[in-house]
């Protein structure tokens, strides 16, 4: 009699306000996860609104909606506020998230990103508070421009996620030297049961 294993669930990429970047880990990890044969999808970019958080969540909502069983989530920067935002507004079978790197929306960001005034024009602000619905490890990094390691210390304890530091990695994205991130597909295992 042979068993019939679940099959894994879904993985959904959620990415930060710059959306997709070919060179981006998320875009390789999507890809690695892809050729493995797992099932894999990315949030569209929007293509008005670019800065709405509600436009945002509403279409981390739509992609989850179109997958028949359950998720992991795996965002990045905004993308992190993102799903903070969306799960407490929406329920689904999430079986845990990857959050990484998430931004401080709360304080001034360098030069170049939305002011605290426009950030919480658009919604992202507060940044909420309360304990996810699923297991999540927020993966930080010590120098993050967009966020000191105590801030983000502090979100993952309210959310009651497991707090990895990743090192001296920036916002690990691009523009601070990171293309393939292979810790990825490690803290990807953590969440998922064996």
């Amino acid at each position: 009699m042979s068993r019939h294993l679940p099959a894994a669930p879904t993985v959904v990429i959620v990415p930060g306000l710059r959306d997709h970047v070919e060179e981006h880990w998320q875009t390789l990890l999507a890809a690695d996860l892809t050729e493995a044969g797992r099932a894999v999808r990315t949030v569209p970019p929007l293509t008005k609104d670019r800065l709405s958080r509600e436009a945002r969540v509403a279409a981390l909502a739509q992609v989850i909606e179109k997958i028949d069983g359950p998720v992991v989530l795996v965002a990045h920067s905004a993308g992190v506020i993102t799903v903070v935002h969306w799960s407490q507004e929406h329920r689904a079978d999430v079986r845990g998230a990857l959050l990484v790197t998430p931004p401080d929306f709360e304080v001034p960001l360098p030069e170049g990103y939305p002011t605290p005034e426009l950030l919480d024009e658009h919604g992202w602000t507060p940044v909420p508070r309360a304990v996810l619905p699923f297991p999540g490890i927020v993966a930080a990094s010590s120098d993050d421009p967009l966020a000191a390691l105590d801030r983000v210390t502090e979100l993952a304890r309210h959310w009651a996620c497991r707090l990895v530091e990743v090192g001296a990695v920036g916002h690990l994205n691009p523009a601070s030297g990171h293309g393939p991130w292979p810790r990825a597909a490690d803290l990807l295992r953590d969440l998922e049961p064996s």
